[in-house]
């Protein structure tokens, strides 16, 4: 089958590479190289170099909504696209360019957590169970028939970073899975009754209130690390929480104390409190709470 996939991080790659092992990769469409680093230099996405290492057209186009690229995607002649993570929003000629449409792999149980961040939204509102869907591209959100789904479980030792990887390696066996039976798959609409939305991730909330509970603030560390990384401040000075785990214990304090001795840090929360586990003090790396203790007293 002739593919153009559309991928941009790391999520993507698992499934670029699994269709070109199976399929023909006419072209990759990804957003244009951003400067990163300390340097500010350019740097490409995942993507794009597995495309130029295998020898595969890339395209970086800023959008898709003028006639010229709607032309340029047409006359590749695929089969049809493919999208994981892509980051543009896909006009209606887009997606009806090919003769078997579009599809997407998305990080969710749809309805449930179309958007965004769906990966972090689950972890952060105490799902036990979420997965991967493999959907038909629409012009409304996340809104498409779904074709496959393939479900993975939240544990309290899931992290956004542990996730994303698993539903990275399922969206690629689902996709695959998917192509190979595709023209004997009856899609399922989804039900609107049922839809929850995964609203983009503000830097606002990685600051945490301590003035919430304790299990809600455990959850929003797990979801959140590694990217954006939820965090306090101490003396005007950053902390990233990378590890928490939940003390059901009260204390008279006020909410935000933190409590230390030589090994562990505690800090009173609305209800409960919170013993950190891993830490990251502002420009260094991170460490475990007894370690950070040997060079810095709150």
């Amino acid at each position: 089958m002739k593919i153009v996939f559309m991928g941009t991080p790391d999520f993507a790659l698992p499934s670029l590479k699994a269709l070109s092992e199976k399929h023909e990769i006419v072209c990759v469409y990804c957003q244009a190289p951003k400067e990163a680093g300390r340097g500010q230099k350019l740097q490409k996405s995942p993507v794009q170099l597995f495309a130029e290492n295998h020898g595969i057209e890339v395209r970086t186009p800023k959008s898709l909504r003028t006639e010229d690229e709607q032309r340029n995607f047409a006359a590749l002649k695929a089969d049809i696209a493919i999208v994981a993570a892509y980051g543009l929003i896909l006009p209606k000629a887009v997606i009806e360019a090919f003769p078997k449409g579009c599809l997407n792999v998305h990080g969710s149980l749809l309805p449930r957590w179309r958007g965004a961040a769906p990966i972090q939204r689950s972890i952060e509102a105490g799902d036990t169970i979420t997965g991967i869907t493999i959907m038909r591209v629409v012009e409304a959100l996340d809104a498409g028939e779904m074709y496959k789904k393939g479900e993975i479980a939240i544990t309290k030792a899931t992290t956004g970073g542990i996730l994303h990887d698993q539903m990275a390696e399922l969206g690629a066996k689902l996709i695959i899975e998917v192509l190979d039976d595709l023209d004997n798959i009856n899609p399922e609409p989804q039900n609107e009754n049922l839809v929850t939305y995964a609203a983009k991730i503000d830097k606002s909330e990685c600051k945490l209130d301590f003035s919430m509970p304790a299990d809600v603030l455990e959850r929003k560390i797990r979801a959140f690390n590694p990217y954006p990384a939820a965090y306090f401040e101490h003396r005007g000075e950053r902390f990233k929480v990378l590890e928490a785990e939940v003390i059901n214990e009260t204390d008279n304090s006020d909410a935000g104390m933190i409590i230390c001795d030589d090994k562990t840090i505690r800090i009173t929360c609305g209800n409960g409190m919170l013993n950190i586990k891993r830490i990251q003090r502002q420009g260094k790396k991170s460490m475990s709470a007894d370690e950070l203790l040997r060079g810095y007293k709150f």
